[in-house]
């Protein structure tokens, strides 16, 4: 037996939910009636001011009257969002005519460019491709390459110490003298890495910067192979109508030692911006490898000689592609990169 406030309440509720036409009109239904503030909601706490004899009966028919109405309301609610779901779908069909949108593509990075060329070249020309640590001991990275403790040529590379006998390599340089250790002649090397020196970041200088050394080692190597080994380097890194020039140096690991330069490949010698006005860019060092050197990796300077070069992937980056600002290379800036993708 119903309640004659609850029996209207519900007709009322019947009639809302049938002539609700969407999703959000069955909402409001819903908040209308069930919500904190809703009819049946109040309708149900208002019944301790029956009298005690009708508050069984009326609850009971408030509690009927609920259960129906969240039935009704769930019912509709399933149907309305399958109607709207379909209609979404149709409006938002995908044209499947249309092109895609590719995504974004990452590249090299230009120092990775550089390396990868160099490495090709040489590799073109029988070099092996050997890679060292990164953390050296003093003696590979100075000592055995003629460098002691109280030599002046210390100064010229100011050393990152781990303790007193290890350190991070100033040059790759120690890895030749491993490989050395490591075979008999003949050698035919180029390492390839990382190196670190104390100095500040400016335009032409970093604390980390990568090199690449070759180093061959036989019987009867002379400058002359020294010499057109490089030339060749220069004319596949800079163009076929690249020239080079070695100019008298000093480094303690090899003698003679010499300077490389290439002509201007802007100028072609006339000078400009990018060679200073000089007409010739410096690109690497090199010269036959110290007679102590040999002897100090146990080969006979009597039997072997061998020559040796290093130079910067920055320093040849910088040239090849007319960059004037070393820290470009290292602050990850997209634009920049994007040039070399």
């Amino acid at each position: 037996m119903g309640h004659p406030r609850v029996d209207a309440m519900l007709r009322e509720a019947r009639e809302a939910v049938a002539a609700a036409r969407s999703s959000a009109d069955l909402e409001q239904v819903r908040v209308r009636f069930l919500g904190r503030q809703g009819v049946l909601t109040q309708l149900l706490r208002s019944l301790g001011a029956l009298a005690p004899e009708e508050r069984p009966a009326a609850g009971a028919a408030a509690n009927e009257a609920k259960r129906e109405l969240e039935a009704l309301l769930e019912g509709r609610l399933t149907a309305a969002l399958e109607v709207e779901r379909r209609a979404r779908r149709a409006h938002e069909r995908f044209d499947l005519t249309l092109p895609g949108r590719r995504p974004p593509r990452g590249a090299l990075h230009p120092l990775t460019h550089v390396h990868d060329e160099i490495v090709a070249i040489f590799a073109g020309l029988g070099f092996s491709v050997v890679e060292g640590s990164e953390v050296e001991t003093d003696y590979h990275n100075f000592e055995a390459l003629n460098i002691p403790r109280d030599h002046p040529a210390r100064d010229m590379q100011d050393t990152f110490y781990l303790s007193e006998s290890t350190l991070l390599r100033t040059h790759t340089s120690p890895v030749q003298i491993r490989a050395m250790k490591a075979q008999r002649p003949p050698v035919r090397i180029i390492v390839p890495g990382k190196v670190y020196r104390r100095d500040v970041a400016d335009m032409s200088h970093s604390p980390m910067f990568h090199q690449v050394e070759g180093l061959a080692v036989d019987r009867h190597i002379t400058m002359g192979d020294l010499k057109g080994t490089l030339e060749l380097f220069a004319r596949e890194m800079f163009g076929p109508g690249s020239r080079i020039r070695f100019r008298p140096s000093f480094f303690p690991f090899t003698e003679p030692s010499a300077e490389v330069d290439v002509l201007c490949f802007v100028c072609r010698g006339g000078g400009c911006r990018l060679c200073k006005q000089g007409g010739w860019l410096e690109i690497l060092g090199s010269g036959m490898v110290h007679p102590q050197v040999l002897k100090n990796v146990g080969y006979d300077p009597e039997e072997v000689t061998g020559w040796a070069f290093g130079m910067g992937i920055e320093r040849i980056a910088m040239l090849k592609y007319g960059i004037d600002d070393l820290r470009l290379f290292f602050e990850n800036d997209v634009r920049f990169l994007r040039q070399f993708a």
